[in-house]
């Protein structure tokens, strides 16, 4: 049995999709699970509930991460410390492995050109330092021996289902398919980096099932060459 806790996201979807490759038991949990392939097997939980998170990966092999929160920095601080113990607990009990599907917000800014797994861990924002905290944490549990996971990062999002959910999406191509203006956060000149939802989906389902890539850190698959945010912008408006 392979679990994806916070299926009901972008990339929970597309990792169930991915995960028809390597299983044909796939259990789903969130708090309103829906079937994403037809056997599917569905767990309706709250990740901030330990006995709940118990319950829901019971019996499983593989234990996926993938929940998202709303973008608030007072609830990523309350929320994902209890998260994170909650599924790092649950797998070391059922002597799971599991997979954390994590962002980027824990790099320093003096990275940004050049991100690759062996950058340095330092936060200059609140939500960064929040994940630099659980990303500890779970390094703690891995170098205990209580137990065996791996980290997958992501940039930003693009592709299927990410409505609500992508910078991408939210501030340029919403805006301009109703006629209204896009808004950029930065510089419209600065390239910016996002990953299409399939391919991290793919590379999730791949890890997680190659037993050599776990104790690691993994930069998703992403282009090499990304467009500025005009370039972005300008594409979207021809669409």
């Amino acid at each position: 049995m392979q679990t994806i806790l916070g299926a009901g996201g972008a990339i929970g979807r597309e990792l169930a999709k991915s995960l028809r490759d390597y299983t044909t038991q796939v259990r789903l949990v969130s708090r309103n699970p829906q079937k994403v392939n037809e056997q599917d097997q569905l767990i309706s939980a709250d990740l901030m509930d330990s006995a709940a998170v118990l319950k829901a990966t019971e019996g499983s092999e593989i234990v996926y991460l993938t929940a998202g929160l709303l973008y608030d920095t007072k609830i990523w601080r309350s929320m994902w410390p209890t998260i994170m113990k909650n599924v790092v607990d649950a797998c070391a009990s059922h002597k799971a492995k599991m997979v954390f599907f994590d962002n980027i917000y824990m790099y320093p800014r003096d990275t940004v050109g050049r991100m690759t797994e062996e950058n340095p861990i330092g936060p200059e924002t609140k939500k960064g330092q929040v994940r630099a905290q659980i990303f500890r944490e779970l390094m703690e549990a891995v170098e205990q021996g209580r137990v065996e996971a791996l980290v997958a990062r992501a940039a930003d999002f693009y592709g299927p289902g990410i409505l609500g959910v992508s910078v991408l999406t939210e501030s340029v191509f919403k805006p301009l398919s109703e006629g209204k203006k896009a808004s950029i956060l930065g510089g419209v000149d600065f390239v910016h980096s996002f990953t299409y939802t399939p391919d991290a989906g793919k590379a999730t389902a791949l890890l997680g099932n190659t037993p050599e890539a776990f104790g690691e850190v993994w930069h998703l698959p992403t282009a090499g060459n990304p467009w500025t945010m005009r370039q972005w912008t300008e594409r979207f408006a021809l669409e």
